[in-house]
This record gives C-alpha cells, sequence and structure tokens, in this order.
C-alpha cells in the first residue's frame, strides 16, 4: 500500500488516510455508501478473503478484515477513472 500512495499527489494522499482512518476504525466489515464487499473479487496482490472496497473519490482502498484480531489490513490503493471497473484497475 506504501508504494502505491507514493505515487498519489499529497492532497489526495491525505484524504485517503483521512477516509482510512475514519471509515474503517469502527465496523469495517459493515456495508455503507462508501464501503463494499466485493466477494467474487480476484485480486492481484495478496489478501485474505472477502475483500472489501472504500471508495474515496476517484480512488479505491482495497482491505481485509481479520475479525479476530480486531484488525483491518489495507493491502491496495488504486485510482479508478470512471470509464473503468474495479476489475481493470486491478
Amino acid at each position: 500500500m506504501e508504494a502505491n500512495l507514493k505515487k498519489v499527489r499529497p492532497y489526495d494522499r491525505n484524504r485517503i488516510l483521512d477516509a482510512i482512518e475514519e471509515q474503517l476504525r469502527h465496523r469495517p466489515d459493515l456495508e455503507t455508501a462508501n464501503r463494499k464487499l466485493l466477494p467474487c473479487l480476484i485480486p492481484t496482490f495478496d489478501s485474505v478473503p472477502p475483500v472489501w472496497e472504500l471508495r474515496v473519490g476517484l480512488f479505491r482502498v482495497f482491505y481485509d478484515v481479520d475479525r479476530e484480531a480486531a484488525k483491518v489490513y489495507v493491502r491496495a490503493v488504486r485510482k479508478k477513472p470512471p470509464h473503468r471497473t474495479t476489475e481493470e484497475i486491478l
């Protein structure tokens, strides 16, 4: 994830980090307007199914949740232009 964020403008990077902190602190495994479960997604990065997506403007944060350890693992951050699908940006 850190390598993904280094490529992002500082303004967008701060928005993404703020959203991660705000949105994933409590109940990261609850679907909301900006979070959704991607049960059929086969990611190109290491993850533990199921994979979740957090929408932050044009960016998508992909993460998984370890309920037993009460931890969230952010696996990737990708820019998603409006004309592309989630599968295409992975």
